[in-house]
């Protein structure tokens, strides 16, 4: 038994780095994900819990976010939960350079730190199949609020740095994710695979996970995925991306 379920982990471990490995060579940018997480049931209804986030980008050189999440869950009915939570974002914003129409440079802005914060709404339903096969639809309202902060930037003409304001921000989003996940028979390892989308007034973004879940011990979790996004709205600096991430999970 033991050697099966060695042999289910290396399957699983080598079809991730199989999808994410072709995928790498093209254009789009790459990043790794890592997060850490701890969630405790208060009674048979209500959950609450906490994850930190870390993320690169440009390959897996450039730092990108961090992230601070808080969140509480309630099942309203057998097979739907509601929850509320809230995200602190420190987001290492990119460098931008600002051109004259006769191409020479105008000014430049470096990377730089700050702050957003998020606040999300959601219903999920979900439908087991003989206790091994879950299906779930989750409808996320998602509002992000970016405050007004002061960057320096490079003046190419006047050649000297200068302070400039960026404004402050704000934006809803619908999200929509199904995703299914399978519980394998006397295996600690269950794979689950999703398909997410973000709207506002159009499709912003699509979000593609694959991925499994390792059970160290009853209150213990290891997680690897691969997550391909490809973006529609580059108003965040976003780009498609091929991610690769690992978590790890606490439950008490």
């Amino acid at each position: 038994m033991g050697r099966r379920k060695r042999n289910i982990t290396r399957f699983l471990a080598t079809g991730l780095l199989m999808a994410w490995l072709p995928l790498s060579a093209v254009a789009d940018d790459s990043g790794l994900i890592l997060t850490a997480g701890a969630e405790k049931k208060i009674n048979k209804k209500f959950t609450v819990g906490t994850e930190l986030e870390f993320r690169t980008r440009n390959n897996w050189r450039t730092a990108d976010r961090v992230a601070l999440s808080v969140d509480g869950q309630y099942k309203l009915l057998p097979w739907l939960k509601g929850g509320v939570g809230y995200v602190l974002l420190i987001d290492n914003n990119p460098e931008k350079i600002n051109y004259h129409e006769d191409g020479d440079y105008n000014n430049w802005r470096p990377s730089y730190w700050a702050t957003r914060h998020r606040f999300t709404a959601s219903l999920t339903a979900s439908y087991t199949y003989k206790k091994r096969l879950t299906v779930s639809l989750r409808e996320r309202y998602q509002y992000t609020y970016r405050p007004a902060h002061t960057t320096t930037r490079y003046d190419f003409d006047n050649t000297c740095w200068e302070d400039t304001e960026v404004k402050s921000k704000h934006k809803s989003l619908l999200r929509s994710r199904l995703k299914v996940e399978y519980d394998i028979r006397h295996c600690p390892v269950d794979p689950f695979a999703s398909v997410e989308f973000y709207n506002s007034l159009r499709l912003d973004k699509t979000r593609l996970l694959l991925g499994a879940d390792y059970k160290i011990k009853k209150k213990h979790t290891l997680s690897l995925f691969y997550r391909y996004q490809i973006v529609n709205d580059d108003e965040d600096s976003e780009t498609n991306i091929h991610m690769v991430g690992l978590g790890y999970s606490f439950k008490f």
